[in-house]
C-alpha cells in the first residue's frame, strides 16, 4: 500500500486577501467565476469582491449559499453554470459553503478557489466534501478526485468572525494528531487512498502543538479585535495543518462519533468543531489514554469554552437509548472512520465511553 499525502496547489494567507481574488482566479484561466457566497459575507463584503473582478475584467457569477451542502444543491448549482463563460469555481464562507462549491467544481470538472472567511472547521485544504441531507443529517463523505487548486486566508475577515467560531476550529483541529495517531497505529488506509506519511503526522503533531502554545492568546487578541501573530498561527493551525493532517493522516473515532451525534436533534445547534472536541475525548478515553493526555484535552477544551460534557452538548438527562443510536450509528455509518482505530469497537463500549467522558468532563474520574 502507498503512503499518499495531499496538499492544495497553493496556499496564501494574509490581510486584506478578500480584495485580490480575482488577480488570482485570472491566474486560473480568462474565463469568468461562479462564486458561491455565504449571505453575511456577501452582504458585507460583496461590492468589494465584484470590484477585485471588475478591475481585472474577468466575468463573475455571484450566487448567494442557502441551506445545506446537499447533494439537491449542489446539483442545482451544477445545472445553473454557464460552461462557456465560467472556467473557475469560487466558494466564499464557512465550511459548509466551502464543501458546496468544492462538490460543484467536481461535477463540474472545473476548478476551484476557496476562502474560508472562519477558521471554525479544517474543510477547505481538504479534497473531500461533507455532504448533509437538507434537513441537516450527516448523508456520506465525497472524495474528490484533487485537491482545491488555491485556498485564500484572509485573517483580517476571519478575525473578525464570532470567536465561537475559531474556538470551534480548534475544536476540530484539536482531533487532527490523536486520530492521527490512532491511523499511524492501525496502519488505516485514509481518504487519499494510501497509508499515512510521515510528514502527514508531522504536521498533525505541529498543529496540536500550536493550539497548545498560541490558543488561548489567539481567542482574546481576536475578542479584542486585533490581528496578532497568535491569531495567524492559530488560523493557519485549524485551516492548513489540520486540513493536511486530517486527510493524509486520517481520521478515527473523533470524527465517526461526531458523525453519530449529527442525527440527535438535542445537539444540533452544537458546531461541527464543539460536537469533535467533546468526541475527542470520548476518543483518549475509548483507547485508555495516559490520564495527563486526558487531563490536558479537558483543561484546553475549557479554556476555549469547547464542550466536555453530554449537557454542554445539550444532551443532558438524555435517555441512554438515544446516546446508543449515535453510538450505533458512529460504528455503522457506510465508510466509518471508525474502522481505521487499532482495535474493532462496538456500540456498547462507544457509549460507555461517551458517560466515561462526561462524568471526566464533569470533574469525576472516566
Amino acid at each position: 500500500m502507498p503512503q499518499i499525502i495531499y496538499s492544495p496547489s497553493k496556499y496564501i494567507q494574509g490581510n486584506g486577501e478578500i480584495a485580490r481574488l480575482g488577480s488570482y482566479c485570472l491566474q486560473m484561466g480568462d474565463k469568468g467565476a461562479y462564486a458561491i457566497v455565504d449571505p453575511f459575507i456577501l452582504s458585507r463584503y460583496g461590492q468589494e469582491i465584484k470590484d477585485g473582478f471588475l478591475a481585472e475584467q474577468l466575468p463573475l457569477m455571484l450566487r448567494e449559499f442557502q441551506g445545506e451542502c446537499s447533494l439537491v444543491q449542489v446539483e442545482q448549482m451544477v445545472a445553473e453554470l454557464n460552461r462557456g463563460q465560467v472556467g473557475t469555481i469560487v466558494g466564499i464562507g464557512g465550511g459548509k459553503t466551502l464543501d458546496t462549491a468544492k462538490a460543484v467544481s467536481h461535477f463540474a470538472n472545473l476548478p476551484v478557489l476557496l476562502v474560508p472567511t472562519v477558521a471554525s472547521t479544517d474543510a477547505p485544504c481538504s479534497a473531500l466534501a461533507v455532504l448533509y441531507s437538507d434537513s441537516g443529517e450527516f448523508d456520506r463523505y465525497l472524495p474528490l478526485r484533487r485537491s482545491p487548486d488555491l485556498v485564500v486566508a484572509d485573517v483580517a475577515i476571519i478575525a473578525g468572525a464570532p470567536v465561537r467560531l475559531l474556538a470551534a476550529g480548534m475544536g476540530d483541529a484539536l482531533s487532527t494528531y490523536y486520530e492521527a495517531r490512532a491511523c499511524s497505529r492501525s496502519g488505516a488506509v485514509t481518504s487519499t487512498g494510501g497509508t499515512g506519511t510521515l510528514a502527514a503526522l508531522a504536521l498533525a503533531r505541529t498543529c496540536l502543538d500550536t493550539l497548545l502554545a498560541d490558543g488561548q492568546q489567539a481567542l482574546k487578541d481576536a475578542s479584542e479585535g486585533r490581528v496578532t501573530a497568535a491569531v495567524h498561527h492559530i488560523v493557519e493551525a485549524n485551516i492548513y495543518l489540520s486540513g493536511i493532517g486530517f486527510e493524509s493522516g486520517g481520521l478515527a473515532a473523533a470524527h465517526a462519533i461526531h458523525n453519530g451525534l449529527t442525527l440527535l436533534e438535542e445537539c444540533r445547534h452544537v458546531l461541527h468543531g464543539e460536537k469533535v472536541a467533546f468526541a475527542t475525548l470520548v476518543q483518549l478515553i475509548l483507547e485508555g489514554a495516559e490520564e495527563p493526555e486526558i487531563a490536558g484535552v479537558v483543561e484546553f477544551c475549557r479554556m476555549a469554552g469547547l464542550p466536555v460534557t453530554l449537557a454542554a452538548m445539550g444532551l443532558a438527562g438524555v435517555e441512554q437509548g438515544r446516546l446508543l443510536l449515535a453510538a450505533e450509528a458512529s460504528c455503522n455509518l457506510e465508510n466509518s472512520p471508525m474502522g481505521n482505530m487499532p482495535f474493532a469497537v462496538t456500540p456498547q463500549q462507544v457509549l460507555k465511553a461517551m458517560l466515561d467522558a462526561d462524568r471526566r468532563g464533569a470533574g469525576g474520574r472516566a
